[in-house]
């Protein structure tokens, strides 16, 4: 394969794939989800969590006056609901009632937090920040909900039971396999 070096980023998805995750987000008596494949965790100590989102977005103006939001991560089978989420506008329609999404009762914070999700962050806002095109919000993790059988004792996800989405960019959207899984002990590894 040829390698090509260059100024022009182009599409900008060298990076992908990532997991696709709804961010959600309540203020002012309205709701809204959205697709979100920029997010990372920051800090375990505090359990700090960022997302990416463009300031022109519903979901950035119910968080930016709410001063919360939740990050929702579902299995491979919800990816049509990922993709109907992402292209549609929440000042628009009511997504949970237009796409039929089940909530869960959120326990620190008033986010809606998505009953198909098989492990969901409820945040509380500490930083916002504008970095290009887009606002960095991170949000501390003040509770979380997850399903006990969809990780292995070791606290991963369990591949056998559920599928991750990933986004590959361009509305490609694919999963991971558990036959795909090697565990590279850092001890061995990190010695070579």
């Amino acid at each position: 394969m040829a390698k090509v070096i260059g100024e022009d980023i182009g599409a900008f998805s060298q990076h992908y794939p990532k997991v696709a995750a709804i961010v959600t987000a309540q203020a002012n008596g309205r709701e809204n989800a959205m697709a979100v494949a920029w997010h990372t965790s920051i800090s375990a100590k505090p359990p700090l969590y960022a997302v990416s989102i463009a300031a022109k977005r519903f979901t950035y103006q119910l968080i930016a006056d709410s001063k919360e939001f939740g990050i929702n991560f579902l299995p491979f089978e919800m990816a049509e609901l990922v993709a109907s989420v992402g292209g549609s506008d929440g000042r628009e329609i009511d997504k949970f009632q237009r796409f039929n999404i089940a909530q869960d009762k959120p326990v620190k914070t008033a986010v809606p937090i998505l009953s198909a999700a098989y492990a969901a962050y409820e945040c509380k806002l500490v930083d916002d920040r504008g970095y290009g095109d887009h606002r960095l919000l991170v949000g501390e993790i003040v509770a979380i909900h997850q399903l006990t059988d969809a990780f292995t004792l070791e606290e991963t996800l369990d591949l056998t039971r559920v599928s991750p989405i990933l986004y590959l960019g361009h509305e490609f959207y694919l999963t991971a396999s558990k036959d795909t899984v090697r565990s590279l002990d850092r001890n061995v590894y990190g010695k070579r």
